[in-house]
């Protein structure tokens, strides 16, 4: 934590471009750090002015008089480099480079900034930037507005990370509209140094910051990350992270050979980085802010300690004044993954005691439009004492009856010493603004509109969900690493790079999984012996590096149950498939034990730079992608990890038993997770794969791969990646 304290909590500054010109960059940020009442010494630099703001100017670093702790750089690259280099001199601890031309505009800005990133670890000096906005600390031992932003936000307990300075000047400008406040607030540009896991560990350890928003553009470590960011989220101290990514469409996904190559592009591996660490991915800026209110809501427990108001279920109340926008919440609290609390027969008995004869006694409570405070406060009060609720939604419509500030002083007295989280939803703008006003000033979460503070209580059960996420005890393997090791290197060694059922079945065996027994045939006749010796039924396919997808060049036979049938299987497969791909090296056609029935999964591997092999699993066959109901997390994964992937496809309904199918392995499901996770890690030859289908059986009957394929890294790709 330390190494990042000159950046946010220095106690001297210069601002190295310092300008006397209103509207330039060095002007405007120098200004604002005068303007935000910075508790430390701030020394302006430029050698072409006597005075900056009527502060004394300095020439250059060297001559100011006193230790620094942090130099803000406004200049050209070069110049940048040699402040840099007179800042290490200096002993500064930090540097925060705002000004552009580095490495976004090319070769020779990049070389500049590694120049000065290599002098900067030289030196133990943190750098923020280049090319970002800067960093702002509101807290009141600080108020440091290190930026060109004209605004100093109010303090708070919410933490801000951007990687677009220009993102930065609108967000505060919303959060100063919704009366946000900020613990620590900083835009990182090219991340040269200090990047978004720096922050959030720094974060982690800030006792001002409750809450972490970030947005991102790319991330530049992937299992790193992820494992401390689960400490962040999940640890003693669990700090929510919610995320905001741009890039979300699937337009840019890279072009691939495999189904799971086609399934899983970039956003697949962020996605699955957000789900493995335990951040929350929100889609707009708007929905930023309204799960960091419900997220930075909070009470005082009996030991003076503050508590976060998480949900323990999933169970909701919801008290109307108006029928149509208690629907519109309840709609949306089911699609949120929530439902409706069923109260108990006292808490029943105690609305009907005090509610009009007209009033819905059951979920959601309609306490009729001329509802006055008192009756918020009955309704509310019953509902949150049941067992059966974990938390409730308040909806109040403006009525000539309805007094919006007394019903949220009501709201605020049930509130505070319950640590049931509740929400509300005060609709309109300036009849209720007296009410949404003292809400905000108690720290309750109010919303405009039903659906969002639905949605922002499903968010907050998915977090509760995670902080109470199983534990289990890891899967212990012993795989044959050695042997698929070498099956992998012959094959690359014959150029063999697109890998079909022999080869890839040889790797599965290593890492225990259970492959049906097959031959290769040559001919009709060798066909149908190898069928016999099998034993009846068999499926058969072709065998091909040229033709990755059997199915769509005529190349399979299923369920062939003597040797006729097997021999004329033999030449329509061989003809369909000279006739799909006229040049396509024909290897024979695999003749194969006809697996029992099961359900089809689609197992997969897609391995990218930076991040390693990324697995998925999902509802497969022919369906694959049809349905897309694919789940992905970046390898290694280990049991517990397993276990939640195969239960976050739609699909696993279908897997768990429902309307009378049988249940099916799923424990052999999730080690069979775990094997595949191995072997991407331990074979970064393998750059995509594909089980499809593996074939799940009833529970305790395991599991059985019915077609693989795999595509390995060449020798020259691998010494040119």
């Amino acid at each position: 934590m330390q190494n990042l304290q000159a950046i946010f909590s220095p106690r001297a500054v210069a601002v190295v471009g310092a300008s006397t010109t209103p509207g330039k960059v060095g002007h405007d940020i120098f200004a604002n750090i005068l303007k935000g009442g910075f508790t430390g010494t701030l020394y302006p630099v430029n050698p072409n002015a006597r005075s900056v703001l009527s502060v004394r100017s300095y020439a250059a670093i060297p001559e100011i008089p006193d230790p620094l702790d942090l130099a803000i750089l406004i200049l050209p690259p070069r110049l940048c480099l040699a402040a840099a280099a007179q800042a290490a001199e200096k002993g500064v601890r930090g540097l925060v480079i705002v000004s552009a031309g580095f490495r976004e505009v090319g070769p020779e800005g990049l070389e500049i900034e590694n120049e000065i990133v290599a002098l900067c670890r030289k030196n133990q000096i943190r750098i923020v930037g280049p090319n970002c906005l800067g960093v702002i600390n509101p807290q009141t031992n600080t108020r440091l507005n290190a930026s060109f932003s004209n605004r100093m936000p109010k303090a708070g307990n919410i933490s801000f990370i951007s990687q677009s300075g220009a993102l930065c000047t609108s967000v505060l400008d919303f959060a100063a509209d919704r009366d946000f406040g900020f613990s620590k607030f900083i835009s990182i540009g090219n991340k040269a140094d200090v990047d978004e896991l720096d922050l959030l560990n720094y974060f982690y350890e800030d006792l001002d910051t409750e809450v972490i928003m970030i947005y991102l553009e790319e991330l530049r470590r992937g299992p790193e990350f992820i494992e401390q960011v689960k400490k962040i989220t999940g640890g003693d101290r669990p700090t929510p992270i919610l995320a905001i990514k741009s890039g979300r469409t699937s337009a840019g996904a890279m072009a691939a050979a495999s189904h799971t190559g086609s399934l899983a592009g970039s956003e697949a591996v962020y996605d699955a980085i957000f789900q493995q660490a335990g951040i929350i991915r929100v889609d707009t800026i708007n929905e930023l802010f309204d799960y960091a209110g419900v997220f930075a809501y909070k009470n005082e427990s009996p030991l003076g300690k503050y508590r976060r108001k998480v949900p323990e279920g999933n169970r909701v109340a919801i008290v109307t004044n108006a029928g149509g926008p208690g629907i519109v919440a309840t709609d949306m609290t089911v699609s949120s993954g929530l439902r409706l609390a069923e109260f108990r027969e006292e808490t029943t008995k105690t609305l009907a005691a005090h509610l009009p004869a007209t009033a819905n006694l059951k979920n959601p409570v309609d306490i009729i439009g001329d509802a006055s405070q008192d009756r918020y406060e009955i309704a509310l009060s019953a509902v949150i004492h049941d067992d059966g609720v974990d938390g409730a939604l308040v909806i109040l419509t403006p009525q000539s009856m309805t007094n919006a500030l007394e019903t949220a002083k009501a709201v605020v007295r049930i509130a505070g010493p319950s640590h049931k989280p509740i929400l509300c939803c005060f609709m309109g703008i300036v009849d209720v603004s007296p009410g949404v006003k003292y809400l905000q000033e108690n720290g309750i979460p109010v919303f405009k509109f039903p659906e969002d503070a639905a949605k922002a209580f499903g968010v907050l059960f998915k977090y509760s969900d995670w902080l109470n996420r199983p534990h289990l005890e890891q899967f212990v393997f012993s795989h044959d690493v050695e042997r698929a090791r070498g099956v992998i290197q012959g094959c690359l060694e014959a150029g063999n790079t697109r890998l079909g059922e022999i080869e890839g079945a040889e790797i599965l065996k290593c890492y225990g999984f259970d492959i049906l027994p097959a031959g290769l045939a040559a001919t009709a006749r060798q066909a149908s012996e190898i069928a016999e010796k099998l034993g009846f039924p068999v499926v058969m396919k072709i065998v091909s590096r040229q033709i990755l997808h059997k199915s769509d060049a005529g190349g399979v036979k299923l369920n062939l149950a003597s040797k006729s049938e097997v021999e004329d299987a033999f030449r329509e497969i061989s003809a369909s498939a000279a006739a799909y791909d006229p040049n396509a090296v024909i290897d024979g056609v695999l003749v194969q034990k006809m697996a029992s029935g099961g359900e089809e999964i689609i197992l997969g591997v897609k391995r990218y730079p930076i991040f390693g092999p990324l697995l998925m699993f999902g509802f497969g066959g022919i369906f694959v992608e049809i349905f897309r109901d694919v789940a992905f997390r970046l390898a290694p994964i280990g049991r517990n990890e397993a276990r939640r992937m195969v239960r976050s496809i739609k699909s696993f309904k279908l897997l768990s038993g429902f309307r009378g199918r049988p249940r099916t392995d799923i424990p052999e499901l999730e080690r069979i997770m775990v094997k595949l996770s191995d072997m991407a890690v331990n074979h970064p030859e393998i750059v995509e794969m594909d089980v499809n289908p593996l074939l799940v059986h009833a529970e305790g009957h395991g599991a059985t791969v019915a077609d693989v394929r795999m595509i390995l890294k060449s020798p020259d790709e691998q010494k040119g990646a």
